[in-house]
Protein backbone atom coordinates (compact mmCIF):
# COMPACT_ATOMS: atom_id res chain seq x y z
CA UNK A 1 0.00 0.00 0.00
CA UNK A 2 1.53 3.59 -0.41
CA UNK A 3 2.73 4.94 2.36
CA UNK A 4 0.65 8.52 1.84
CA UNK A 5 -2.61 7.49 2.44
CA UNK A 6 -5.03 10.05 3.10
CA UNK A 7 -6.65 9.89 6.56
CA UNK A 8 -10.38 9.04 5.26
CA UNK A 9 -11.82 8.43 9.24
CA UNK A 10 -14.37 11.10 8.73
CA UNK A 11 -14.68 11.24 5.12
CA UNK A 12 -17.68 9.45 2.98
CA UNK A 13 -15.31 7.53 0.65
CA UNK A 14 -14.19 5.44 3.13
CA UNK A 15 -17.21 3.43 2.97
CA UNK A 16 -16.03 2.60 -0.82
CA UNK A 17 -12.08 2.61 -0.84
CA UNK A 18 -11.01 1.23 2.48
CA UNK A 19 -10.93 -2.69 3.72
CA UNK A 20 -11.49 -5.92 2.72
CA UNK A 21 -15.14 -5.87 1.92
CA UNK A 22 -14.28 -3.09 -0.30
CA UNK A 23 -12.27 -4.72 -3.00
CA UNK A 24 -15.29 -5.66 -4.88
CA UNK A 25 -15.71 -1.30 -4.85
CA UNK A 26 -12.53 -1.42 -5.79
CA UNK A 27 -12.80 -3.83 -8.45
CA UNK A 28 -14.61 -1.22 -10.50
CA UNK A 29 -12.38 1.70 -9.64
CA UNK A 30 -9.51 0.03 -11.11
CA UNK A 31 -11.68 -0.85 -14.52
CA UNK A 32 -11.44 3.01 -14.92
CA UNK A 33 -8.29 3.48 -14.65
CA UNK A 34 -7.56 4.75 -11.37
CA UNK A 35 -4.23 3.90 -9.57
CA UNK A 36 -3.73 2.57 -6.02
CA UNK A 37 -2.80 6.32 -5.42
CA UNK A 38 -5.79 7.73 -6.47
CA UNK A 39 -8.39 5.58 -4.56
CA UNK A 40 -6.73 6.31 -1.38
CA UNK A 41 -7.13 10.50 -2.06
CA UNK A 42 -10.50 12.37 -1.33
CA UNK A 43 -13.14 11.45 -3.98
CA UNK A 44 -14.56 15.04 -5.23
CA UNK A 45 -17.97 14.42 -7.08
CA UNK A 46 -17.49 17.57 -10.15
CA UNK A 47 -21.37 18.14 -11.06
CA UNK A 48 -22.25 19.85 -14.20
CA UNK A 49 -25.65 20.62 -15.99
CA UNK A 50 -24.26 20.29 -18.91
CA UNK A 51 -26.43 19.50 -22.37
CA UNK A 52 -26.91 20.57 -25.29
CA UNK A 53 -30.68 22.23 -25.30
CA UNK A 54 -29.54 25.79 -25.08
CA UNK A 55 -26.01 28.00 -25.26
CA UNK A 56 -26.20 28.39 -21.39
CA UNK A 57 -25.13 24.56 -20.84
CA UNK A 58 -22.75 23.87 -23.74
CA UNK A 59 -20.02 25.43 -22.26
CA UNK A 60 -20.01 23.28 -18.56
CA UNK A 61 -17.99 20.47 -20.40
CA UNK A 62 -15.11 21.89 -21.22
CA UNK A 63 -15.01 23.82 -18.22
CA UNK A 64 -15.47 20.75 -15.64
CA UNK A 65 -12.41 19.23 -17.39
CA UNK A 66 -10.59 22.82 -15.95
CA UNK A 67 -12.28 21.68 -12.09
CA UNK A 68 -10.70 18.11 -12.22
CA UNK A 69 -7.14 19.46 -13.46
CA UNK A 70 -7.42 21.41 -10.41
CA UNK A 71 -8.37 18.75 -8.51
CA UNK A 72 -6.20 16.52 -9.68
CA UNK A 73 -3.23 18.93 -8.42
CA UNK A 74 -4.39 19.55 -5.25
CA UNK A 75 -4.00 15.38 -4.80
CA UNK A 76 -7.99 14.94 -4.67
CA UNK A 77 -9.79 11.48 -7.39
CA UNK A 78 -12.05 13.95 -9.39
CA UNK A 79 -15.50 12.09 -10.19
CA UNK A 80 -17.52 13.65 -12.92
CA UNK A 81 -21.19 13.58 -12.93
CA UNK A 82 -24.03 15.27 -15.19
CA UNK A 83 -27.85 16.07 -14.46
CA UNK A 84 -31.00 17.47 -15.84
CA UNK A 85 -30.95 20.87 -16.86
CA UNK A 86 -34.32 22.61 -17.96
CA UNK A 87 -33.46 25.65 -20.09
CA UNK A 88 -36.02 28.78 -19.11
CA UNK A 89 -35.18 30.23 -23.23
CA UNK A 90 -36.31 27.34 -24.49
CA UNK A 91 -39.17 26.45 -21.76
CA UNK A 92 -40.37 29.98 -22.19
CA UNK A 93 -43.80 30.70 -23.51
CA UNK A 94 -45.70 27.26 -23.63
CA UNK A 95 -46.48 24.02 -21.42
CA UNK A 96 -42.53 23.16 -21.27
CA UNK A 97 -42.65 26.03 -18.54
CA UNK A 98 -44.12 23.61 -15.79
CA UNK A 99 -40.93 21.99 -15.76
CA UNK A 100 -38.77 24.77 -14.96
CA UNK A 101 -39.20 25.41 -11.11
CA UNK A 102 -39.59 21.65 -10.72
CA UNK A 103 -36.30 21.00 -12.62
CA UNK A 104 -34.62 23.16 -9.37
CA UNK A 105 -35.45 20.26 -7.29
CA UNK A 106 -35.04 17.70 -9.26
CA UNK A 107 -31.27 19.15 -9.87
CA UNK A 108 -30.51 19.18 -6.38
CA UNK A 109 -32.21 15.63 -5.45
CA UNK A 110 -30.62 13.88 -8.19
CA UNK A 111 -26.65 15.83 -7.41
CA UNK A 112 -27.33 14.48 -3.62
CA UNK A 113 -28.60 10.87 -4.62
CA UNK A 114 -25.66 10.42 -6.65
CA UNK A 115 -23.26 12.13 -3.72
CA UNK A 116 -24.75 9.60 -1.56
CA UNK A 117 -24.84 6.49 -3.74
CA UNK A 118 -21.34 7.00 -4.45
CA UNK A 119 -19.73 9.05 -1.40
CA UNK A 120 -17.77 11.14 -2.66
CA UNK A 121 -16.22 13.53 0.20
CA UNK A 122 -16.89 16.86 -1.27
CA UNK A 123 -18.07 19.19 -4.53
CA UNK A 124 -17.71 21.40 -7.44
CA UNK A 125 -21.01 22.05 -8.53
CA UNK A 126 -20.72 23.81 -12.41
CA UNK A 127 -24.41 25.08 -13.84
CA UNK A 128 -25.44 27.45 -16.45
CA UNK A 129 -28.56 28.66 -16.54
CA UNK A 130 -31.33 29.88 -14.02
CA UNK A 131 -32.73 27.24 -11.97
CA UNK A 132 -29.81 24.73 -12.17
CA UNK A 133 -27.36 27.66 -10.25
CA UNK A 134 -29.86 27.70 -6.85
CA UNK A 135 -30.61 23.74 -7.42
CA UNK A 136 -26.89 22.98 -7.13
CA UNK A 137 -26.41 25.52 -4.13
CA UNK A 138 -29.43 23.82 -2.76
CA UNK A 139 -27.54 20.29 -3.32
CA UNK A 140 -24.38 21.49 -1.59
CA UNK A 141 -26.32 23.08 1.85
CA UNK A 142 -28.00 19.80 2.17
CA UNK A 143 -25.54 17.31 1.54
CA UNK A 144 -23.26 20.02 3.92
CA UNK A 145 -19.96 18.58 2.16
CA UNK A 146 -16.80 20.89 1.68
CA UNK A 147 -18.33 22.89 -1.67
CA UNK A 148 -17.59 25.44 -4.27
CA UNK A 149 -19.79 26.41 -6.86
CA UNK A 150 -18.75 27.75 -10.45
CA UNK A 151 -20.74 29.62 -13.04
CA UNK A 152 -20.39 28.57 -16.65
CA UNK A 153 -20.24 32.52 -17.77
CA UNK A 154 -22.82 34.76 -19.37
CA UNK A 155 -23.16 34.84 -23.22
CA UNK A 156 -21.53 37.66 -25.50
CA UNK A 157 -24.12 40.41 -26.24
CA UNK A 158 -25.40 40.43 -29.76
CA UNK A 159 -25.04 43.39 -32.34
CA UNK A 160 -27.79 44.99 -34.18
CA UNK A 161 -27.82 48.34 -35.71
CA UNK A 162 -24.94 49.57 -33.60
CA UNK A 163 -26.75 48.59 -30.38
CA UNK A 164 -25.93 45.54 -27.85
CA UNK A 165 -29.59 42.79 -27.54
CA UNK A 166 -29.85 40.53 -25.44
CA UNK A 167 -32.80 37.54 -25.64
CA UNK A 168 -34.87 40.07 -23.73
CA UNK A 169 -34.90 41.77 -27.04
CA UNK A 170 -36.23 38.84 -29.14
CA UNK A 171 -39.45 38.19 -27.09
CA UNK A 172 -40.16 41.97 -27.50
CA UNK A 173 -39.52 41.66 -30.59
CA UNK A 174 -42.59 39.30 -31.04
CA UNK A 175 -44.78 41.89 -29.45
CA UNK A 176 -43.66 45.10 -32.00
CA UNK A 177 -44.57 42.23 -34.60
CA UNK A 178 -47.77 41.26 -33.48
CA UNK A 179 -48.19 44.69 -33.41
CA UNK A 180 -47.28 45.15 -37.13
CA UNK A 181 -44.22 47.68 -36.48
CA UNK A 182 -41.79 44.67 -37.76
CA UNK A 183 -42.11 42.40 -40.67
CA UNK A 184 -41.08 38.57 -41.09
CA UNK A 185 -37.34 39.57 -42.58
CA UNK A 186 -36.76 42.03 -39.30
CA UNK A 187 -37.94 39.34 -37.40
CA UNK A 188 -35.50 36.96 -38.98
CA UNK A 189 -32.50 38.92 -38.86
CA UNK A 190 -32.58 40.02 -35.25
CA UNK A 191 -33.06 36.44 -34.66
CA UNK A 192 -29.74 35.26 -36.43
CA UNK A 193 -27.63 37.92 -34.47
CA UNK A 194 -29.13 38.11 -30.58
CA UNK A 195 -26.93 35.35 -29.89
CA UNK A 196 -23.87 35.28 -30.81
CA UNK A 197 -21.91 32.66 -28.42
CA UNK A 198 -22.57 29.84 -25.59
CA UNK A 199 -22.79 31.24 -22.37
CA UNK A 200 -26.54 32.30 -20.60
CA UNK A 201 -28.62 35.38 -20.90
CA UNK A 202 -26.11 38.20 -20.63
CA UNK A 203 -28.65 40.84 -19.15
CA UNK A 204 -29.74 40.66 -14.88
CA UNK A 205 -31.73 38.20 -15.37
CA UNK A 206 -32.05 35.01 -13.11
CA UNK A 207 -29.04 33.33 -14.17
CA UNK A 208 -26.48 36.18 -13.67
CA UNK A 209 -28.36 37.30 -10.76
CA UNK A 210 -27.56 33.99 -9.12
CA UNK A 211 -24.02 33.82 -10.24
CA UNK A 212 -24.08 37.31 -8.33
CA UNK A 213 -25.50 35.63 -5.33
CA UNK A 214 -23.24 32.61 -5.46
CA UNK A 215 -20.07 35.03 -4.78
CA UNK A 216 -21.96 36.51 -2.58
CA UNK A 217 -22.94 34.27 -0.32
CA UNK A 218 -19.64 32.24 -0.50
CA UNK A 219 -20.01 29.33 -2.25
CA UNK A 220 -18.12 30.42 -5.11
CA UNK A 221 -14.86 32.27 -5.68
CA UNK A 222 -14.77 35.54 -5.83
CA UNK A 223 -14.94 36.98 -9.65
CA UNK A 224 -15.23 33.51 -11.20
CA UNK A 225 -18.90 34.10 -12.26
CA UNK A 226 -18.08 37.25 -14.40
CA UNK A 227 -16.06 36.65 -17.44
CA UNK A 228 -18.20 35.61 -20.13
CA UNK A 229 -18.71 31.42 -21.08
CA UNK A 230 -16.63 31.31 -24.55
CA UNK A 231 -13.39 32.38 -23.21
CA UNK A 232 -10.85 30.20 -22.62
CA UNK A 233 -9.34 31.90 -19.44
CA UNK A 234 -12.82 30.74 -17.70
CA UNK A 235 -10.10 27.61 -17.37
CA UNK A 236 -8.33 29.17 -14.62
CA UNK A 237 -11.49 29.68 -12.42
CA UNK A 238 -12.04 26.21 -12.86
CA UNK A 239 -8.41 24.77 -11.38
CA UNK A 240 -8.90 27.74 -9.17
CA UNK A 241 -12.25 26.40 -7.83
CA UNK A 242 -10.84 22.43 -7.66
CA UNK A 243 -7.62 23.34 -5.66
CA UNK A 244 -9.89 25.00 -3.20
CA UNK A 245 -12.51 22.09 -2.65
CA UNK A 246 -9.42 20.30 -1.73
CA UNK A 247 -8.35 23.52 0.48
CA UNK A 248 -11.91 22.97 2.44
CA UNK A 249 -11.31 19.54 2.74
CA UNK A 250 -8.10 19.77 4.77
CA UNK A 251 -9.73 22.26 6.94
CA UNK A 252 -12.97 20.65 7.17
CA UNK A 253 -14.74 23.94 6.10
CA UNK A 254 -18.69 22.75 4.63
CA UNK A 255 -21.68 24.35 3.12
CA UNK A 256 -23.24 25.18 6.06
CA UNK A 257 -20.18 27.49 7.75
CA UNK A 258 -20.34 29.02 4.81
CA UNK A 259 -24.43 29.73 4.14
CA UNK A 260 -25.30 31.44 7.20
CA UNK A 261 -28.15 34.08 7.85
CA UNK A 262 -25.37 36.86 7.42
CA UNK A 263 -24.16 35.13 3.83
CA UNK A 264 -27.85 34.58 2.95
CA UNK A 265 -28.50 38.86 3.66
CA UNK A 266 -24.83 39.48 1.77
CA UNK A 267 -26.32 37.59 -1.12
CA UNK A 268 -29.96 39.73 -0.72
CA UNK A 269 -27.98 42.94 -0.94
CA UNK A 270 -26.43 41.78 -3.68
CA UNK A 271 -29.78 41.02 -5.81
CA UNK A 272 -31.07 44.41 -4.75
CA UNK A 273 -27.69 46.74 -5.72
CA UNK A 274 -27.85 45.15 -9.36
CA UNK A 275 -31.66 45.05 -9.69
CA UNK A 276 -31.23 41.57 -9.94
CA UNK A 277 -34.43 39.08 -11.12
CA UNK A 278 -37.58 38.60 -8.77
CA UNK A 279 -36.61 34.81 -8.96
CA UNK A 280 -33.73 35.51 -6.08
CA UNK A 281 -36.60 36.43 -3.45
CA UNK A 282 -37.63 32.36 -4.50
CA UNK A 283 -34.16 30.73 -4.59
CA UNK A 284 -32.70 32.33 -1.63
CA UNK A 285 -35.60 31.00 0.76
CA UNK A 286 -34.93 27.94 -0.83
CA UNK A 287 -31.39 27.36 -0.11
CA UNK A 288 -31.56 28.54 3.30
CA UNK A 289 -34.23 26.06 4.03
CA UNK A 290 -31.71 23.17 3.33
CA UNK A 291 -29.07 24.60 6.22
CA UNK A 292 -32.68 24.53 8.24
CA UNK A 293 -32.19 28.93 8.99
CA UNK A 294 -35.43 30.87 8.89
CA UNK A 295 -35.42 33.29 5.65
CA UNK A 296 -38.42 33.69 3.92
CA UNK A 297 -39.79 36.50 1.06
CA UNK A 298 -40.29 39.04 3.82
CA UNK A 299 -36.09 38.74 4.75
CA UNK A 300 -35.13 38.83 1.59
CA UNK A 301 -37.81 41.98 0.76
CA UNK A 302 -36.79 43.90 3.70
CA UNK A 303 -33.19 43.62 2.78
CA UNK A 304 -34.09 44.58 -0.23
CA UNK A 305 -36.12 48.21 0.98
CA UNK A 306 -33.02 49.19 2.45
CA UNK A 307 -30.77 48.51 -0.32
CA UNK A 308 -29.43 51.31 -3.03
CA UNK A 309 -29.70 50.50 -6.21
CA UNK A 310 -26.30 51.38 -7.79
CA UNK A 311 -25.34 48.86 -10.88
CA UNK A 312 -26.86 49.75 -14.25
CA UNK A 313 -27.58 46.08 -15.47
CA UNK A 314 -30.57 45.76 -17.86
CA UNK A 315 -33.40 44.53 -18.31
CA UNK A 316 -34.38 48.01 -16.07
CA UNK A 317 -30.79 49.60 -16.93
CA UNK A 318 -28.54 49.73 -20.25
CA UNK A 319 -25.66 47.40 -19.35
CA UNK A 320 -24.92 43.46 -19.36
CA UNK A 321 -22.92 40.74 -17.26
CA UNK A 322 -19.87 41.47 -19.78
CA UNK A 323 -20.00 45.10 -19.20
CA UNK A 324 -19.88 44.72 -15.33
CA UNK A 325 -17.30 41.79 -15.15
CA UNK A 326 -15.27 44.40 -17.56
CA UNK A 327 -15.71 47.06 -14.96
CA UNK A 328 -14.45 44.68 -11.20
CA UNK A 329 -17.52 42.62 -11.32
CA UNK A 330 -19.00 41.57 -8.16
CA UNK A 331 -16.18 42.31 -6.40
CA UNK A 332 -16.37 46.11 -6.71
CA UNK A 333 -20.03 45.79 -6.03
CA UNK A 334 -19.61 43.97 -2.68
CA UNK A 335 -17.11 46.57 -1.99
CA UNK A 336 -19.50 49.67 -3.05
CA UNK A 337 -21.69 47.95 -0.39
CA UNK A 338 -18.90 47.70 2.09
CA UNK A 339 -18.62 51.09 1.86
CA UNK A 340 -22.25 52.30 3.28
CA UNK A 341 -21.68 49.35 5.68
CA UNK A 342 -24.08 46.98 4.24
CA UNK A 343 -22.12 43.64 3.99
CA UNK A 344 -21.31 41.41 6.90
CA UNK A 345 -17.06 41.35 6.57
CA UNK A 346 -16.74 37.66 8.70
CA UNK A 347 -18.50 35.34 6.52
CA UNK A 348 -16.40 32.59 5.41
CA UNK A 349 -16.40 31.80 1.60
CA UNK A 350 -14.86 28.84 -0.71
CA UNK A 351 -10.89 30.44 -0.18
CA UNK A 352 -10.70 29.71 3.05
CA UNK A 353 -10.77 33.58 4.15
CA UNK A 354 -13.44 35.25 5.26
CA UNK A 355 -15.48 38.17 2.67
CA UNK A 356 -13.46 40.79 4.41
CA UNK A 357 -10.32 39.41 3.87
CA UNK A 358 -10.86 38.82 -0.02
CA UNK A 359 -12.32 42.32 -0.27
CA UNK A 360 -9.11 43.90 1.21
CA UNK A 361 -7.76 42.34 -1.84
CA UNK A 362 -9.69 43.94 -4.69
CA UNK A 363 -8.43 47.17 -6.01
CA UNK A 364 -10.79 48.15 -8.41
CA UNK A 365 -13.47 50.93 -7.72
CA UNK A 366 -17.08 51.52 -9.22
CA UNK A 367 -16.42 53.56 -12.72
CA UNK A 368 -19.49 55.41 -12.55
CA UNK A 369 -21.27 54.33 -15.67
CA UNK A 370 -22.53 50.59 -15.08
CA UNK A 371 -21.36 50.52 -11.11
CA UNK A 372 -22.44 53.66 -9.80
CA UNK A 373 -20.97 55.02 -6.26
CA UNK A 374 -22.85 53.45 -3.41
CA UNK A 375 -23.40 57.60 -2.02
CA UNK A 376 -24.79 58.21 -5.85
CA UNK A 377 -26.82 55.22 -6.39
CA UNK A 378 -29.22 54.89 -9.31
CA UNK A 379 -32.07 55.20 -6.26
CA UNK A 380 -32.41 54.47 -2.75
CA UNK A 381 -33.85 51.83 -2.50
CA UNK A 382 -33.63 48.58 -4.51
CA UNK A 383 -34.26 47.40 -7.55
CA UNK A 384 -37.10 44.67 -5.99
CA UNK A 385 -40.07 45.34 -3.87
CA UNK A 386 -41.58 43.02 -1.27
CA UNK A 387 -45.75 43.57 -1.21
CA UNK A 388 -48.25 42.51 1.22
CA UNK A 389 -52.25 43.25 1.73
CA UNK A 390 -55.40 41.49 1.72
CA UNK A 391 -54.43 40.34 -1.58
CA UNK A 392 -51.21 38.80 -0.89
CA UNK A 393 -51.54 37.17 2.66
CA UNK A 394 -48.18 35.77 2.31
CA UNK A 395 -46.65 38.35 0.00
CA UNK A 396 -45.53 39.01 -3.31
CA UNK A 397 -42.81 40.49 -5.06
CA UNK A 398 -41.76 43.14 -7.87
CA UNK A 399 -39.16 44.57 -10.23
CA UNK A 400 -38.77 48.19 -10.01
CA UNK A 401 -35.45 49.12 -11.13
CA UNK A 402 -35.67 51.23 -14.04
CA UNK A 403 -39.26 52.68 -13.01
CA UNK A 404 -39.72 56.38 -12.24
CA UNK A 405 -41.43 56.47 -8.11
CA UNK A 406 -44.67 57.39 -10.16
CA UNK A 407 -44.94 54.93 -12.28
CA UNK A 408 -44.03 52.39 -8.78
CA UNK A 409 -48.03 53.04 -7.56
CA UNK A 410 -50.62 51.64 -9.95
CA UNK A 411 -54.93 51.16 -9.16
CA UNK A 412 -56.79 50.03 -11.84
CA UNK A 413 -59.60 47.69 -12.57
CA UNK A 414 -58.76 43.76 -12.88
CA UNK A 415 -59.17 41.85 -15.95
CA UNK A 416 -59.03 38.03 -14.70
CA UNK A 417 -57.29 35.38 -16.85
CA UNK A 418 -57.37 31.54 -15.64
CA UNK A 419 -54.18 30.86 -17.51
CA UNK A 420 -50.64 32.23 -19.19
CA UNK A 421 -52.32 31.20 -22.87
CA UNK A 422 -55.45 32.44 -21.82
CA UNK A 423 -53.85 36.09 -21.28
CA UNK A 424 -51.00 35.93 -24.31
CA UNK A 425 -54.17 35.33 -26.51
CA UNK A 426 -55.74 38.60 -25.46
CA UNK A 427 -52.22 40.79 -25.24
CA UNK A 428 -52.02 39.30 -28.55
CA UNK A 429 -55.61 40.45 -30.17
CA UNK A 430 -55.09 43.62 -28.01
CA UNK A 431 -58.20 42.69 -26.29
CA UNK A 432 -57.28 44.66 -22.64
CA UNK A 433 -57.24 48.63 -21.93
CA UNK A 434 -54.63 50.54 -20.61
CA UNK A 435 -55.23 51.40 -17.25
CA UNK A 436 -56.54 48.00 -16.16
CA UNK A 437 -54.57 44.97 -13.89
CA UNK A 438 -54.03 41.69 -15.66
CA UNK A 439 -54.54 39.12 -13.06
CA UNK A 440 -52.88 36.00 -14.37
CA UNK A 441 -53.93 33.26 -11.73
CA UNK A 442 -53.61 29.62 -11.46
CA UNK A 443 -50.14 29.58 -12.19
CA UNK A 444 -48.80 28.99 -8.87
CA UNK A 445 -46.43 26.01 -7.90
CA UNK A 446 -48.67 23.49 -7.00
CA UNK A 447 -51.93 24.92 -8.85
CA UNK A 448 -49.54 25.46 -12.80
CA UNK A 449 -48.12 23.17 -11.51
CA UNK A 450 -44.78 24.36 -11.84
CA UNK A 451 -44.99 28.18 -11.02
CA UNK A 452 -44.30 29.05 -15.28
CA UNK A 453 -42.89 32.11 -15.82
CA UNK A 454 -44.32 35.01 -18.11
CA UNK A 455 -42.29 36.46 -20.50
CA UNK A 456 -43.46 35.81 -23.50
CA UNK A 457 -46.63 38.01 -22.49
CA UNK A 458 -45.00 41.17 -20.90
CA UNK A 459 -42.59 41.07 -23.73
CA UNK A 460 -45.35 41.10 -25.84
CA UNK A 461 -46.67 44.16 -23.68
CA UNK A 462 -43.83 45.83 -23.93
CA UNK A 463 -43.17 45.42 -27.45
CA UNK A 464 -46.85 47.06 -27.97
CA UNK A 465 -45.89 50.07 -25.82
CA UNK A 466 -48.39 49.25 -23.17
CA UNK A 467 -45.34 47.68 -20.43
CA UNK A 468 -46.02 51.16 -18.35
CA UNK A 469 -49.90 51.43 -18.86
CA UNK A 470 -51.10 48.08 -17.74
CA UNK A 471 -50.16 45.95 -14.38
CA UNK A 472 -49.74 42.57 -14.26
CA UNK A 473 -49.79 40.11 -11.22
CA UNK A 474 -49.50 36.42 -11.10
CA UNK A 475 -49.21 33.44 -8.36
CA UNK A 476 -46.85 32.49 -11.07
CA UNK A 477 -43.17 34.44 -11.89
CA UNK A 478 -42.07 36.95 -14.11
CA UNK A 479 -38.81 35.88 -15.93
CA UNK A 480 -35.65 38.37 -14.66
CA UNK A 481 -35.46 39.61 -17.86
CA UNK A 482 -39.49 41.06 -17.23
CA UNK A 483 -39.54 44.82 -16.99
CA UNK A 484 -43.15 46.80 -16.66
CA UNK A 485 -44.86 46.63 -13.78
CA UNK A 486 -45.22 42.92 -12.93
CA UNK A 487 -46.02 41.51 -9.35
CA UNK A 488 -45.05 37.36 -9.41
CA UNK A 489 -45.32 35.00 -6.43
CA UNK A 490 -48.57 36.34 -4.80
CA UNK A 491 -49.37 33.91 -2.07
CA UNK A 492 -51.45 32.26 -1.36
CA UNK A 493 -51.60 31.03 -4.68
CA UNK A 494 -55.08 30.25 -6.34
CA UNK A 495 -55.44 26.73 -6.24
CA UNK A 496 -54.65 26.88 -1.97
CA UNK A 497 -57.65 29.64 -1.96
CA UNK A 498 -55.68 32.61 -1.65
CA UNK A 499 -57.55 35.96 -2.79
CA UNK A 500 -55.94 35.77 -5.80
CA UNK A 501 -58.67 33.10 -6.75
CA UNK A 502 -61.75 35.05 -5.67
CA UNK A 503 -61.20 38.07 -7.78
CA UNK A 504 -63.76 39.03 -10.19
CA UNK A 505 -63.25 41.24 -13.50
CA UNK A 506 -63.57 45.06 -12.81
CA UNK A 507 -62.48 45.09 -8.84
CA UNK A 508 -60.20 47.69 -7.95
CA UNK A 509 -56.65 46.25 -7.44
CA UNK A 510 -54.22 48.85 -5.71
CA UNK A 511 -50.18 48.19 -6.28
CA UNK A 512 -48.24 50.47 -4.09
CA UNK A 513 -44.01 49.09 -4.42
CA UNK A 514 -43.74 53.04 -2.32
CA UNK A 515 -45.33 51.30 0.75
CA UNK A 516 -45.21 48.03 0.04
CA UNK A 517 -48.83 46.97 -0.53
CA UNK A 518 -51.12 44.94 -2.27
CA UNK A 519 -54.71 45.24 -2.01
CA UNK A 520 -57.90 44.53 -3.37
CA UNK A 521 -61.27 46.97 -2.58
CA UNK A 522 -63.02 44.34 -1.22
CA UNK A 523 -63.74 43.96 2.68
CA UNK A 524 -62.88 40.88 4.92
CA UNK A 525 -66.73 40.32 4.79
CA UNK A 526 -66.64 40.02 1.00
CA UNK A 527 -63.56 37.99 0.73
CA UNK A 528 -64.92 35.43 2.89
CA UNK A 529 -68.15 35.09 1.41
CA UNK A 530 -66.26 34.29 -2.10
CA UNK A 531 -63.74 31.82 -0.13
CA UNK A 532 -67.03 30.19 0.74
CA UNK A 533 -68.69 30.35 -2.61
CA UNK A 534 -65.16 29.00 -4.27
CA UNK A 535 -65.63 25.89 -6.34
CA UNK A 536 -61.71 24.70 -5.64
CA UNK A 537 -58.84 24.99 -7.81
CA UNK A 538 -58.92 24.46 -11.06
CA UNK A 539 -58.33 21.04 -12.97
CA UNK A 540 -54.99 20.53 -14.55
CA UNK A 541 -54.29 17.92 -16.68
CA UNK A 542 -51.37 16.76 -15.05
CA UNK A 543 -52.56 13.28 -12.90
CA UNK A 544 -49.60 11.26 -13.14
CA UNK A 545 -45.58 11.56 -13.62
CA UNK A 546 -42.73 14.41 -12.14
CA UNK A 547 -45.62 17.19 -12.74
CA UNK A 548 -48.17 15.38 -10.48
CA UNK A 549 -45.28 14.69 -8.11
CA UNK A 550 -43.96 18.06 -7.44
CA UNK A 551 -47.85 19.31 -7.11
CA UNK A 552 -48.26 17.28 -4.06
CA UNK A 553 -44.96 18.13 -2.50
CA UNK A 554 -44.34 21.87 -3.52
CA UNK A 555 -44.97 24.23 -0.50
CA UNK A 556 -45.73 28.10 -1.40
CA UNK A 557 -43.57 30.58 -2.57
CA UNK A 558 -43.28 32.81 0.79
CA UNK A 559 -40.66 29.48 1.88
CA UNK A 560 -39.21 29.28 -1.90
CA UNK A 561 -41.34 26.70 -3.07
CA UNK A 562 -40.04 23.45 -1.38
CA UNK A 563 -40.56 19.87 -1.68
CA UNK A 564 -39.20 18.44 1.60
CA UNK A 565 -38.65 19.67 5.15
CA UNK A 566 -35.63 20.92 4.97
CA UNK A 567 -32.46 20.46 7.48
CA UNK A 568 -34.37 21.01 10.68
CA UNK A 569 -35.80 17.35 10.49
CA UNK A 570 -32.77 15.69 10.26
CA UNK A 571 -32.00 13.18 12.21
CA UNK A 572 -28.28 12.91 10.18
CA UNK A 573 -25.57 15.18 8.24
CA UNK A 574 -24.29 12.84 5.16
CA UNK A 575 -21.19 14.02 5.37
CA UNK A 576 -21.06 12.67 9.02
CA UNK A 577 -22.52 8.87 8.09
Amino acid sequence: MTANRTDKTNLPSRHVTEGPARAPHRSYFYAMDLTEEQINQPFVGVATCWNEAAPCNIALNWQAQSVKRGVKEAQGTPREFTTITVTDGIAMGHEGMRSSLASRDAIADTVELTMRGHCYDAIVGLAGCDKSLPGMMMAMVRLNTPSVFMYGGSILPGSHEGKDITVQDMFEAVGRYQAGEMSDAELAVLERVACPSAGACGGQFTANTMACVSEAIGLALLNSSGMPAPYEDRAQYGEASGQAVMNLISNNIRARDIVTRKSLENAARVVACTGGSTNAGLHLPAIAHEAGIDFNLFDVCDIFHDTPYFVDLKPGGQYVAKDLFEVGGVPVVIKELRKAGLIHEDCMTASGKVIGEELDMIKGEADGKVIYPVETPITKTGGVVGLKGNLAPEGAIVKVAGMDEEQQVFTGPARVFESEEETFEAVKKREYKEGEVLVIRNEGPSGGPGMREMLATTAALSGQGMGKKVALITDGRFSGATRGFCVGHVGPEAAHGGPIGLLKDGDMITINAITGELSVDLTDDELAQRKADWAGPKPTNYKSGALWKYAQLVGGALNGAVTHPGAKEETHIYMDL
